[in-house]
């Protein structure tokens, strides 16, 4: 959940229901926007000869061989250079790298991804750092090249009952966590304060439909449930905080590799799953309860627990999906926006209020 600073800009929640009680019988029959594509998760990514040369030299120092081949990889809001490498001597390694522009803020996470990278586990499901540095201004990563591929989109059920297992294991491997990284209260701070700052400050435009309405009924109440997200969300288990499918390798022989760790935080075994459930319901699969209610790592969940960090998941995609789109990430906001439509139905749910 890519944490950029909030802008003085707010979101409207415009109401068109029909039912100011509950969803009109359109709406009851299908989810909203089951009809519209999801926004595509993507940067404006760089080529590999946008790195400065005296760069691509280290790079190739650092590999030990020529680079010969460089194959841009899409997915993933990072707007830099993503990109498989393939070496003279038959070798492959992937390079991620980033400069202060177009966007001054992508160094830091770059920078972040490199210690917590370093410190995994060799156990950890994740490629391998083999090397990073960081220098005039740019923050190269050197991985491990894992042959996998994104899972297909929309979801297919076998490759997200694979994904589903894999969060499983992925708890019960990092639990307590073997790299030393802030509690998701303190990460994530700055983030979840989206219903806070949605009732402080003046309408805008966001979002249409019965949802809207409710949401706007219940403001305060929303923020002061987020309020007690920090709380809610601790524990001792390595989170990753940004699972979605675009962070997500599918190998040959079946395993499952998560990628894209600076948001890395301490937090409770279901937070992952919690946060990634919307943007499986956005990209056709089903709805977050439906998975949640039933999967092991939410066994133990104490469900008012699970509704503030809900409240908190939500409102950070509703409000930062109402902002202008940080430079280098045009369908960021689209993006965030579209998992807090499935988020917000599925809190509505939980709260029972009317």
């Amino acid at each position: 959940m890519p944490p950029y600073p909030p802008v003085a800009h707010h979101a409207e929640m415009s109401d068109d229901s029909r039912d100011p009680g509950g969803r009109d019988q359109e709406e009851r029959r299908r989810r909203p926007d089951d009809d519209d594509p999801a926004p595509p998760a993507g940067g404006v990514r760089l080529p590999w000869t946008a790195v400065p040369a005296h760069l691509r030299l280290a790079v190739e120092l650092r590999l030990g061989d020529r680079v010969t081949e460089a194959v841009t990889q899409p997915g993933g809001f990072s707007p830099g250079v993503a990109a498989r490498l393939r070496l003279a001597g038959g070798g492959r390694a992937f390079v991620k790298a980033v400069g202060p522009e177009p966007n001054p803020l992508s160094p830091g996470i770059h920078r972040s991804e490199a210690r917590v990278a370093a410190a995994l586990p060799a156990t950890a499901p994740a490629p391998r750092l083999l090397a990073s540095f960081d220098e005039d201004g740019w923050v190269v990563l050197l991985f491990e090249d894992v042959e996998g591929r994104t899972p297909a989109q929309p979801w297919v059920p076998a490759e997200l009952d694979l994904v589903l297992g894999a969060i499983t294991e992925l708890a019960e491997s990092l639990t307590p966590a073997p790299v030393a990284v802030p509690p998701a209260a303190e990460r994530l701070a700055e983030e979840y304060q989206g219903w806070r700052r949605l009732a402080a400050g003046p309408d805008g435009r966001t979002l249409q439909g019965s949802d809207a309405a409710w949401a706007r009924r219940h403001l305060d109440r929303l923020a002061e449930l987020e309020a007690g997200w920090g709380a809610a969300v601790e524990g001792d288990t390595l989170a990753h905080a940004d699972l979605r499918a675009d962070n997500l390798l599918l190998t040959p022989d079946g395993r499952v590799h998560v990628v894209d760790w600076p948001w890395a935080c301490l937090a409770t075994p279901w937070f992952d799953l919690l946060g990634m459930l919307p943007s499986v319901a956005m990209q056709g699969g089903p709805p977050p309860a439906e998975i949640f209610d039933g999967h092991p790592v939410a066994a133990k969940a104490d469900g008012d627990a699970v509704t503030a960090v809900l409240a908190a998941v939500t409102g950070f995609f509703l409000q930062r999906g109402s902002l202008p789109p940080p430079p280098g990430l045009p369908t960021l906001r689209a993006f965030q926006l579209a998992q807090g439509r499935p988020a917000l139905a599925w809190l509505r749910q939980r709260t029972g209020w009317k």
